[in-house]
Order: C-alpha cells, then structure tokens, then sequence
C-alpha cells in the first residue's frame, strides 16, 4: 500500500550541531530504506525542516512500527499528512472501464 506522508522536524531545544547529527542518522536511515523498497519516494522541501515520501508499506501497522520506533529522529518528527494514495494509471483504468468490475 502507498502511502504519502508530509513531515515537519521539530527540534524542541538542540543545538545545531546536535540537529545536524540526527539529521544525519535519519538520512542514513532514509536512504537505506529507498534502497530496500520501503520509501518509493523521497523529497527535502526546500528552506524549511521538512520531507515528503511515498512510503511503500504492508498495512497501516508497519506504518506505525515505522515512525514510532523505526526512526532515529522519531521523536522530533511530526507527521503533518498522511494519505493513502495510488498509481495514477491504476486510476485511469478504473476510469476507462467506468468503475466496472472486471470479468473474470
């Protein structure tokens, strides 16, 4: 399952050097999860403390085990959005066929 997730870091008292060593660790962590499949995509909006990713996920659980204790920066990330989303051509073929069930 997809899901698109907008994250806000809160650094709640660290110094600059402190951010930047968890930072970091989390972009260790995130670039390894690109590279396992996990994260689909993977994006660092410019001028503010924030990601957006497409998470590639099991089940709403495994999205939980994730941010809750997967993360080295768990506990200053906010999660502003989370949404489920699909690929646009799976939506297209819903379209086409008028939301129909196919015939098996």
């Amino acid at each position: 399952m997809l899901i698109f997730v907008d994250v806000r870091v809160d650094p709640k008292g660290m110094s600059q050097d402190e951010l930047w060593e968890a930072w970091e660790e989390e972009a260790n962590a995130a670039l390894a999860a690109k590279e396992a499949g996990k994260v689909v995509g993977l994006y660092k909006v410019s001028g503010q403390r924030r990601v957006l990713a497409i998470l590639d996920v099991e089940s709403h659980d495994e999205l939980d085990q994730i941010w809750m204790a997967g993360l080295p920066m768990a506990r200053y990330l906010e999660l502003k959005e989370v949404l489920p989303v699909r690929e646009y051509e799976a939506f297209a073929d819903d379209v086409r066929r008028r939301w129909q069930q196919q015939e098996a």
